[in-house]
């Protein structure tokens, strides 16, 4: 094969040898090179390749465009009435406290009295305090914060229980809800003021009115006639 053998010279044998060389090559690189491009067809790769763009159709859309903003969600909105009602609608307000003080709203205030008495007779009167909260509570009920005084029918000022003998005393009660505490006092018939110091005498007959007093606490007024 080295020593080629024929008539001819031995170059002829050589250059027959290289032509079908280079022949074999080239045919061997445009098989490679047409086969390269038929594999990059095929994966889609190529731009503009029927292949590729039925790829890139099949492609999964993007997730906002599959679920919507939360912005363009509505959400219900309640009724306009429940709102204005709830609104509107005051907090329950919170009742008083068990063993706290009793204020004067806690507590209710009267005085009981005969219908009428003989004038100059020396009738008893009771300062009457109730509980009327439902829960306990405590209140000063001392002497010197009790009084009761007897109006005449033009408003004017007849006489005190705290005008002449006063009276001292300590006394701080836990009273319960509905619980009911009378203080009698005696009047001695006679006219005061009070200091004291002007003379004292016997109110003539007619209608009178009590009024009772604890501490900052005022009774109604009571009717109370004089025969």
């Amino acid at each position: 094969m080295l020593h080629p053998v024929g008539p001819l010279p031995a170059a002829v044998y050589w250059r027959r040898r290289l032509v079908l060389l280079v022949v074999l090559l080239a045919l061997l690189g445009g098989g490679g090179w047409l086969g390269w491009t038929l594999w990059t067809d095929g994966d889609g790769s190529s731009p503009g390749g029927v292949t590729g763009q039925a790829s890139r159709s099949t492609e999964i859309p993007a997730l906002d465009r599959v679920v919507p903003s939360l912005a363009s969600v509505r959400t219900p909105t309640p009724p306009t009435s429940t709102v204005a009602a709830e609104a509107s609608s005051p907090a329950t307000p919170a009742g008083p406290a068990p063993g706290s003080p009793c204020t004067d709203e806690m507590i209710g205030l009267a005085v009981r009295a005969p219908a009428s008495a003989v004038a100059g007779s020396k009738p008893t009167f009771e300062l009457v305090v109730t509980n009327t909260s439902a829960v306990p509570c405590l209140r000063a009920l001392d002497k010197g914060l009790q009084e009761l005084v007897l109006l005449d029918g033009a408003g004017t000022r007849v006489w005190g229980s705290n005008d002449c003998f006063p009276e001292a005393s300590d006394d701080t009660r836990t009273l319960a809800p509905g619980e009911v505490v009378a203080f009698p006092i005696v009047w001695g018939g006679l006219t005061s003021e009070p200091t004291c110091t002007a003379a004292r005498v016997t109110p003539p007959p007619g209608n009178y009115v009590l009024r009772g007093r604890l501490d900052t606490k005022v009774s109604p007024d009571a009717p109370f006639t004089l025969g």
